[in-house]
């Protein structure tokens, strides 16, 4: 499943810098799926949902930061366990029981974002 940053962040970033996909964002700031992965274009997630990947999307979060569950990978194909857990100083980045996802879910998602 994808990791989500509850209400309990203190906005410090320390997960931002961390996230090899670039799903972690500043509170109220606008993402795109392009940042950090090799999207551009019009894209069908595996979801099914259709986006442009170079356009900006809005923020998920005005008050605290927040992760895009579309991009986030729980760090499969990269490293052992979720970094921005890792290093999380208060412990919010938790598992969103709302974006379940098995492993073999997630090493798929991997591939999609950072095609060769």
């Amino acid at each position: 499943m994808a990791i989500k940053i509850t209400d309990e962040c203190i906005n410090c970033g320390a997960c931002e810098p961390e996230c090899p996909n670039n799903a972690i964002y500043e509170a109220a700031e606008e993402w795109k799926f392009s940042e950090g992965t090799s999207l551009t274009g019009n894209i069908v997630l595996l979801s099914g949902k259709e986006y442009n990947a170079n356009e900006s999307q809005e923020p998920i979060d005005d008050e605290v930061y927040f992760i895009v569950a579309d991009k986030c990978t729980e760090c499969k194909g990269f490293h052992d366990e979720p970094q921005c857990a890792a290093v999380c100083p208060v412990d919010c980045c938790v598992p969103d029981d709302e974006n379940e996802e098995t492993e073999a879910q997630l090493i798929v998602k991997q591939q999609f974002l950072h095609k060769k």
